[in-house]
């Protein structure tokens, strides 16, 4: 089998903010999802997301980049379900 050659994390992590626009995702959950600082005097005092809210969003986009790959998306909850009856 041949080794396959991985960018870079920058360009994973490039790839995946630009990716999120198709999304309609807030650019301040990008960032947040991304492990930025908040930017906007808003972000850093008014607005509080959630850890779940966070990971919905972050779920939404990885289904939208798998898709677009062509790959079947198996949600982890169902990945784990189909383990334990197999």
């Amino acid at each position: 089998m041949a080794a396959v050659a991985l960018p870079a994390l920058s360009g994973l992590r490039r790839s995946f903010g630009i990716l999120s626009g198709w999304v309609e995702v807030a650019a301040g959950i990008v960032a947040q999802i991304m492990g930025h600082k908040p930017s906007a005097i808003a972000e850093k005092h008014y607005i509080q997301r959630e850890l779940d809210l966070l990971h919905l969003w972050h779920v939404k986009i990885e289904q939208w980049i798998l898709h677009e790959a062509g790959i079947k998306f198996v949600a982890a909850s169902e990945f784990m379900r189909r383990s334990i009856t197999s």
